[in-house]
């Protein structure tokens, strides 16, 4: 496929012009580190793991009935998704204390919480992408009451089939972000899923082994989910697990 304009470039991605109106193609990069705990360098292939497990997440969603941009998997990087216009609020949703609400609050990392807790941070980098209210985000323009009884409506719906994914595959989802976005269909405007839902946009805890007791005797806590990319991609069947090793060349007369 020939390079088409560039549109934007970010830390993990890059869009370009789609084949046809209102479509972007979304190029997967190999740089910035994932959200959450233990930020870790740029990791070969990353880009191409985070584009087949955006593949499955936005899929299974749109299979569920909850609208995502994802449109289909070109290649190895990119993907082709619907042009939306992006609103300038990131809606993150939290299920355990970690990270910034333990910091916060001071609350233990890894409690649970009593429910989801959903909030609102405006998408500006120069200002560290402060945490908002309901208030300043209707107050500025950003989004009206409707798109966000929407968005949150979206956001836990997103929460619901992600948790139980990952519980499927020993993966505790502490939190994660959202970009949501604004498409019309004729006069009618509806908001979707959009950006990316990957290891870069979630904080993942390992659950698997916890029974089993170290050299010391003592049970493993859970903690960040090790080697995200691959191991997450392994579990979920997105790479092939069958590989143990690779053949050597055999000389065929």
């Amino acid at each position: 496929m020939a390079r088409r304009k560039k549109v934007y470039e970010g830390k993990a991605k890059i869009l370009y012009e789609g084949p046809e109106p209102g479509t972007l193609i979304q190029y997967f990069k190999d740089d910035a580190a994932p959200a959450g705990d233990n930020p870790q360098p740029a990791v070969d292939g990353k880009g191409v793991l985070n584009n087949r497990l955006c593949e499955f997440f936005m899929s299974g969603l749109n299979a569920i009935g909850v609208p995502t941009h994802f449109i289909r998997r070109l290649n190895m990087r990119e993907q082709l998704v619907r042009m939306a216009e992006i609103v300038p609020v990131e809606v993150v949703v939290r299920n355990f204390a970690a990270g910034e609400l333990s910091q916060r609050l001071g609350i233990p990392e890894g409690m649970g919480l009593p429910r989801p807790i959903v909030e609102y941070y405006y998408k500006d980098e120069k200002l560290g992408n402060p945490m908002v209210s309901e208030e300043h985000i209707i107050a500025f323009g950003w989004a009206n009451q409707q798109d966000l009884d929407d968005m949150i409506a979206l956001a836990l719906r997103v929460n619901d089939f992600l948790s139980g994914v990952m519980l499927g595959v020993g993966v505790r989802l502490m939190d994660f972000r959202l970009e949501m976005g604004r498409i019309w269909e004729g006069d009618y405007m509806r908001l979707i899923v959009a950006d990316e839902i990957s290891p870069d946009s979630c904080r993942l805890w390992d659950l698997r082994g916890l029974d089993t007791p170290d050299r010391e005797g003592q049970v493993r806590e859970p903690g960040p989910l090790a080697d995200v990319y691959t191991e997450l991609a392994r579990r979920l069947g997105v790479l092939p697990s069958n590989v143990t090793h690779t053949p050597k060349p055999t000389l065929i007369n």
